[in-house]
């Protein structure tokens, strides 16, 4: 049987019963800052309004420091 593309990069399967799920593994982030005031809102602003930011920045493991950049900005002013 032929690999599919998730396997001939190196992606591994688990069976469940009778359903082959992925191995996913959400990277990590180097780092772990805590986040004031300015990221907290900025957070809950991402998950009301930009949904898919969100999503995107959480799975890529860059929220946090996407967060602190941001808080720190505010900092600033």
């Amino acid at each position: 049987m032929e690999k599919t593309i998730f396997e001939q990069m190196g992606g591994t399967y688990t069976q469940q019963g009778d359903y082959y799920l992925t191995n996913l593994v959400l990277p990590t982030e180097k780092e772990i800052r805590p986040i004031g005031v300015w990221g907290q809102r900025h957070l809950r602003y991402l998950k009301e309004y930009h949904r898919i930011t969100y999503a995107n920045l959480l799975t890529s493991g860059k929220l946090n420091s996407y967060l602190v950049d941001i808080d720190e900005r505010s900092m600033r002013m």
